[in-house]
């Protein structure tokens, strides 16, 4: 495996040849796994959501050079929503993040192939790769659209949502369930009309909440507050570490289970493909002699001895 002393660099070439084959599910992506592993699991993992057009990749750009200066070393996985003709993701982050690549940080795009489960082994696997290459934190982006911010939070050791006055459905999106998943609610693009009256609804319908988050307020434009932001961040990365591997544990309990349901779903697959009992039955169902549950019952019970 020629490519680990490379990664271990830090490398980027490595890393995105890496990060490719983890995230298309090659058989090397096993191999390169199995012998990292037990480097991974140390880095801070931030996942930054929020409606579109919030400006998170011109934030992200800007807290990530101001992180840098904190002394960590952050690199951003960019979760972007699919194109279903292509199957190829959106890079418009990217050039909104020259700033931050310049100065260090390694930016890279995860299709979301718009698959429930598939964002998180995609992601888990992509993040060990930075943390072998040596980043800390690993920032994660993605745009809020309600399942995938439930599984980033899950894979998250900080969830940061953010907003912005102009996103006009900014309090509906924060009723319809991102309530539950942020440590901080980010009021961004503060030098807009509206900014005060967003951070006040921030505030009053979350900030009594029993997380008690933190509402900060930023301009990208004006450059104010995003050195604050950075603090707080790289202070509740402080704060975490001392909860991190209680977390960990239950993630990797949660990831085990995906994989083995993963691999019976596989199995079961190739078994009914050749199955005597589910042709049989298939063809009664076909010919409308049994209705599908009944017949899902009986192969279910030939299988399942």
């Amino acid at each position: 495996m020629d490519l680990l002393p490379d990664l271990k660099k830090g490398k980027r070439g490595a890393i995105a040849k890496a990060i490719t084959i983890v995230e298309n599910n090659k058989p090397e992506s096993k191999k390169i796994l199995k012998k990292i592993f037990k480097d991974t699991g140390k880095s801070m993992v931030i996942g930054i959501t929020g409606p579109a057009g919030a400006g998170k990749s011109s934030l992200i750009n800007k807290t990530a050079v101001a992180m840098r200066k904190l002394k960590t070393k952050p690199a951003v996985l960019a979760v972007d929503p699919t194109s279903h003709v292509t199957g190829g993701a959106i890079l418009g982050d990217r050039v909104r993040m020259t700033e931050s690549t310049d100065s260090g940080t390694y930016i890279r795009s995860i299709a979301s192939r718009g698959a429930t489960g598939a964002v998180s082994r995609s992601l888990r696997n992509s993040i060990r790769i930075l943390e072998y290459a040596g980043f800390n934190p690993i920032i994660i982006e993605s745009v809020g659209a309600g399942q995938t911010e439930v599984e980033i939070s899950n894979i998250a050791d900080i969830t940061v949502v953010v907003f912005n006055p102009h996103t006009g459905d900014s309090i509906q999106t924060i009723k319809a369930g991102l309530t539950e998943i942020g440590d901080v609610y980010l009021v961004n693009k503060s030098d807009l009309d509206g900014s005060n009256q967003l951070f006040d609804a921030v505030r009053d319908f979350i900030g009594a909440s029993e997380r008690n988050p933190i509402i900060p307020k930023t301009s990208v434009k004006k450059n104010s507050g995003i050195s604050e932001f950075a603090k707080t961040l790289k202070k509740l990365m402080d704060e975490r570490k001392k909860t991190k591997s209680q977390k960990d544990q239950e993630r990797l309990e949660t990831e085990l289970k995906d994989i083995v349901l993963n691999n019976i779903k596989d199995k079961m697959g190739e078994m009914l493909d050749s199955d005597k009992t589910f042709s049989k039955y298939l063809k009664k169902l076909q010919k409308r002699d049994i209705d599908p549950f009944e017949a899902a019952d009986i192969i279910t019970k030939s299988l399942v001895k």
